[in-house]
């Protein structure tokens, strides 16, 4: 007989509580194998896919996509049948894949993809009289009593339980709206695959139920409120509103900007790229004057610890940089940048934004950063005075590179110009730490010689 196991979301590490549903990737019905991923959820710091450590048919989900579920809430149940053998039944051990995840065991037999019969009304299996189904037939499956999922019979069966068997609701969403406006749930027939009671059907019921009385029900009033729209702060949007606030909040920062003439950086680029062998980006001999400027300026390269009452210097520079993609804007992590050469850089602030766009990143590369560099003139604008991402000290901000009118030499020149912002927590150094770290950086640029004292 098969057993039913119910799959919570896992601790996802890094101090993660919750997570939101992104994408099912399993129906009810579905034969899982154990550690084949059936969800796949983003937190505050990536997306990535859940396994399931149980193999067998998948009898529930909970929650739907863009739903938000706290770490050890159910995810969904999956019917294992007498096949799970040797152990299997307690699941493999993994819960992440490339997260701390255990092995799984060495002996491993799949689940057969023989359908199991849902249970009827008289609560046996049916399994000798109920004719074959395929995965996309399976009955609904609802919460019951106690948080239970138990499967929904066929038509006859889900008929004869109406009034005192399980429910067909697998949202929350539906539930809640049921509950707040008095709609009995085991009176209503599901609109959905085998019954299953949607949103639609809740709203029907309340319409048909407001039309004898007069009164105006929720979904009356929410049509009638006045326009706007809400947008929840939840996911990397909501993390990052959290990060923000706390900067500016504990964080006294004050930035300081001047302009320099690129031109000769763009030149020397261009040679460097038409020498032959990787191409090198601008973003890496930016981040290469960062790391050479962060080492005659170490103040800048630290973080505060107010309960010790200390700055804390750190002796390497793992520099964030800022990327925008569809979900918001991230921050990948360069480990070790100043360790590494424009070569080096390039090709791993490209893995890294590949990565941020298809949202794979792992926490690990969007934690531990100690100095960002925005690049905030890929929007087209100049200047900017950007939040320091805590706990950092310091963010330098590099604005468009546009020609110019420029004194070149003593005559007046079309330059290629930009603008160069640092943002620094004035808890570390003062103004004329700032100063200096932002002018070495300005003279890299209009001068990439001077580099070579350093390398």
């Amino acid at each position: 007989m098969a057993q039913v196991l119910e799959f919570r979301l896992p601790d996802l590490g890094e101090g993660l509580t919750e997570a939101e549903i992104v994408r099912w990737l399993v129906r009810v019905g579905d034969v899982v194998a154990v550690d084949q991923p059936v969800v796949e959820v983003e937190t505050a710091k990536a997306m990535v896919e859940v396994p399931c450590p149980y193999g067998g048919v998948v009898t529930a989900r909970f929650g739907e996509e863009g739903t938000e579920l706290p770490v050890g809430a159910p995810l969904l149940t999956v019917a294992v049948g007498p096949a799970a053998t040797d152990g299997e039944a307690g699941g493999s051990g993994n819960v992440l894949v490339g997260y701390g995840t255990s092995e799984a065991p060495a002996r491993r037999r799949r689940v057969r993809p023989t359908p199991l019969a849902p249970p009827t009304a008289n609560g046996t299996t049916g399994a000798d009289t109920a004719p074959a189904r395929n995965n996309e037939s399976w009955a609904a499956v609802a919460t019951g009593p106690g948080g239970a999922a138990t499967a929904v019979g066929n038509a006859p069966a889900r008929a004869e339980a109406a009034h005192d068997g399980p429910v067909p609701v697998i949202s929350p969403l539906v539930r809640r709206l049921a509950r707040e406006n008095g709609v009995d749930l085991r009176r209503l027939t599901g609109s959905g695959p085998d019954g299953l009671i949607l949103r639609a059907d809740v709203e029907g019921a309340m319409r048909v139920e407001t039309a004898g009385s007069g009164r105006t029900t929720a979904v009356s009033m929410t049509a009638a409120a006045p326009a706007g729209v809400r947008t929840p702060l939840k996911g990397i949007r909501g993390a990052v509103a959290d990060k923000l606030s706390r900067s500016r909040r504990e964080i006294p920062d004050a930035t300081c900007w001047v302009d320099a003439d690129a031109t000769e950086l763009m030149r020397a680029r261009a040679a460097m790229n038409a020498a032959g062998g990787p191409k090198v980006s601008l973003l890496a001999l930016l981040a290469r004057i960062c790391t050479a400027a962060l080492a005659r300026f170490p103040e800048l390269n630290s973080t505060v610890d107010m309960e010790a009452r200390e700055v804390v210097q750190l002796d390497h520079v793992h520099l964030g940089f800022a990327a925008q993609t569809e979900r918001g804007l991230v921050v990948p992590v360069v480990r070790d940048a100043h360790a590494q050469g424009a070569e080096g850089l390039t090709a791993e602030f490209a893995r890294l934004t590949e990565a941020a766009r298809a949202g794979t990143l792992t926490p690990g590369e969007l934690t531990g950063g100690t100095f960002t560099l925005n690049n905030y003139g890929v929007f087209g604008v100049d200047g900017s005075t950007p939040i320091i991402n805590h706990p950092e000290a310091a963010m330098l901000g590099v604005g468009r590179i546009v020609p110019k009118p420029w004194v070149h030499e003593g005559e007046l020149a079309v330059r290629q110009v930009v603008q160069l912002s640092l943002t620094f927590d004035h808890r570390v150094c003062d103004g004329g730490t700032a100063g200096g770290f932002l002018r070495y950086v300005a003279d890299c640029v209009e001068q990439p010689a001077v580099l070579l004292r350093t390398l």
